[in-house]
């Protein structure tokens, strides 16, 4: 598995155990260095993890309410716990992140990636379907400038 991709893994579980367990944020650290250790114990780009997770951390209320925008039918407590945290990664790379290090189109293939591999059988879809609006709202945004 490319260095990058276990990475956003070790997010995702993080952010899921963060988020199962009430959000205790002073926690969510100390289950990322917990979850390197046990899945990826020679993780090069710790970094990497790292800078995911405050990112995230500094813009989720931003990121949450995209959500509530992009898919309004679905209430974000309602959307199952791994959805919401794909769409938060996949978000803040799509969004917040540097496009010249992880192109939209790299953040949002990863983000359906990690949705196939750890969610349910339409999450890719879910998750595809969400960052693929807030992706074409994006590009019309820049395009009318």
């Amino acid at each position: 598995m490319a260095s990058r991709h276990l990475s956003r893994s070790i997010v995702l579980q993080s952010f899921y155990e963060w988020d199962f367990f009430g959000k205790r944020v002073g926690d969510l650290n100390s289950i990322v260095e917990r979850n390197i250790d046990e899945f990826a114990p020679g993780l090069k780009e710790k970094e990497f993890v790292f800078s995911l997770v405050k990112g995230i951390m500094d813009n989720i209320e931003k990121i949450d309410d995209i959500i509530k925008i992009a898919a309004p039918e679905w209430p974000i407590e309602q959307v199952a716990i791994v959805d919401r945290n794909v769409l938060r990664i996949g978000l803040f790379e799509l969004l917040f992140g540097d496009k010249e290090e992880v192109p939209p189109k790299v953040a949002i293939n990863e983000s359906i990636e990690l949705a196939k591999s750890f969610g349910g059988e339409s999450s890719g879809r879910f998750v595809n379907g969400v960052l693929g609006t807030v992706f074409r709202e994006m590009k019309e945004e820049i395009e009318n400038r």
